[in-house]
């Protein structure tokens, strides 16, 4: 079995940059990643999507092709439509990764570091009716739209808070789509927070970029600000939205509902390594521990982008190559950051992030939508309702893993994806405790489902493992 000096997981921005930038320095890399074709979730279809090559859905979208083509000239081997299940660290030092590749296969990949660049996923927004037919999430929404060109039909309506919101009202608008209303669920107070992160935002991009949404999101529907609750309304799908606002209550009649609450640091591969991880009570989610170079506590893994903390895309493809810097330095038993491509990357990483605290403040979700009313389903895997939740702690369960044994929430094929963080912030309204103290539900592997048939392909990988001797990396340049 060969073992390779790199394995990146994840194709978005940063997997992308960190397998240019390790390949340009002489290291024998692998990229493993669940799409097609590369771009990760901020540029997925951009080679060949249905909108790739056009500038509909922004110029920012456009750049995602720039970046896959530096990285198919890279040369770096890649497995696309696979899911890495497994890290293990072995007792040389290596790591053994375990991936799926098909519904029956498997295999097991080995290297001397691993960056995951796994991005972020959508914060859980759980209200009255969201398991509908007919309610989804606006990140599966814009999925759908860059990758087939998928658009709703019949009257829309986007719920919740984010960025994320507006972009996808500005792209529906600019393709006709119909979008009835967006409902903000920000707090007005959100801008008093705000307010001492407005120099940093005034000189980021995000000030110009964000008024340029803002115009075209407003052209293209109506936008109703300081919503305190919405409920998703009908029998066999949905029909209506609900919402109130003060002492007003309205029903929308609609077909489709598009929720977002922002995203957050996806975590579960990184928790299950064992790396350390840390509640970022500005961010209101839970972020691994690491270095400027990404370098977690586990030697060898390297966390870049998203996956670490919201920065943007920008800021994803800086930390990637950022990270492949560090695994270099790391391999090659060298120190100091004084290489000057390093150099200007991480002055692009400082500009990028410019305007980032602004942002986190403005757009941080209601307490109440993080900790639902006892009628709201949680875990929508096992149907657990917040009253189960609360129910489960009065009786004693005093963190995740105890109210999952309780409730078996968290149990189901997510694995607490779609529902620890609002566990959690049920858990700390209850007992007064912060989330930092609380801690995550327990993330082991595999991260994702597996197959007996690709468990039986694991298991023939590492009896081969065993019987075969490492090959020599390839020669750097």
């Amino acid at each position: 079995m060969t073992r390779l000096d790199l394995v990146i997981v994840g194709a978005g921005p940063a997997g992308l940059r960190a397998s240019v930038e390790a390949a340009a320095v002489g290291l024998s890399v692998m990229l493993v990643d669940e799409g097609r074709e590369p771009g990760g979730q901020v540029y997925r279809g951009s080679e060949s999507g249905a909108f790739a090559g056009t500038a509909k859905l922004g110029s920012d979208y456009a750049a995602g092709a720039v970046l896959a083509a530096a990285f198919r000239a890279s040369g770096v081997e890649a497995l696309f439509g696979a899911t890495v299940i497994q890290i293990e660290r072995e007792a040389d030092g290596s790591f053994c990764v375990s991936v799926a590749t098909g519904h029956d296969k498997a295999v097991v990949v080995r290297a001397r570091a691993v960056i995951a660049a796994t991005g972020a996923q959508e914060r859980p927004f759980p209200i009255d009716g969201w398991t509908l037919p007919g309610v989804m999430t606006a990140g599966a929404a814009q999925t759908m739209l860059k990758a087939d060109g998928v658009v709703p039909d019949g009257p829309v309506v986007l719920a919740g808070t984010g960025p994320l919101l507006y972009l996808l009202a500005a792209q529906y608008g600019a393709l006709g789509v119909a979008i009835d209303t967006l409902l903000d669920t920000a707090a007005p107070g959100n801008w008093r927070r705000a307010l001492p992160h407005v120099p940093g935002f005034l000189t980021s991009r995000y000030a110009f970029k964000g008024l340029g949404l803002l115009g075209k999101a407003l052209a293209a529907t109506r936008i109703i600000r300081g919503v305190e609750a919405v409920s998703a309304i009908g029998d066999t799908r949905l029909s209506a939205v609900t919402y109130r606002k003060g002492a007003t209550e309205r029903t929308i009649p609609a077909h489709v509902l598009l929720l977002h609450h922002g995203v957050v640091p996806q975590i579960n591969l990184t928790w299950s390594t064992g790396a350390q991880h840390r509640w970022n009570a500005a961010r209101l989610a839970f972020e691994p521990v690491r270095d400027a170079s990404g370098k977690t506590d586990v030697p060898g893994l390297f966390i870049a982008g998203d996956s670490g903390g919201i920065g943007g895309a920008q800021a994803a493809e800086a930390e990637g190559a950022l990270a492949a810097f560090g695994v270099l330095r790391m391999l090659r038993g060298t120190a100091g950051d004084d290489d000057p491509i390093e150099g200007r990357w991480r002055h692009r990483l400082a500009v990028s992030l410019r305007g980032r605290a602004f942002l986190d403040a403005l757009y941080a979700p209601r307490q109440s939508h993080l900790s639902p009313p006892d009628d709201v389903i949680v875990c929508r895997c096992e149907e657990v309702t917040a009253g189960d939740i609360r129910k489960a702690v009065r009786r004693g369960a005093m963190g995740p893993n105890q109210v999952k044994a309780f409730t078996r929430a968290g149990m189901g094929p997510c694995q607490s994806r779609m529902c620890g963080l609002t566990t959690v912030a049920i858990i700390a309204e209850e007992t007064g405790l912060s989330p930092g103290d609380i801690g995550h539900m327990r993330l082991r592997a595999p991260v994702k489902p597996v197959t007996v048939a690709q468990i039986a392909s694991l298991s023939e990988a590492d009896e081969r493992r065993t019987t075969e001797s490492p090959s020599a990396t390839r020669p750097r340049k």
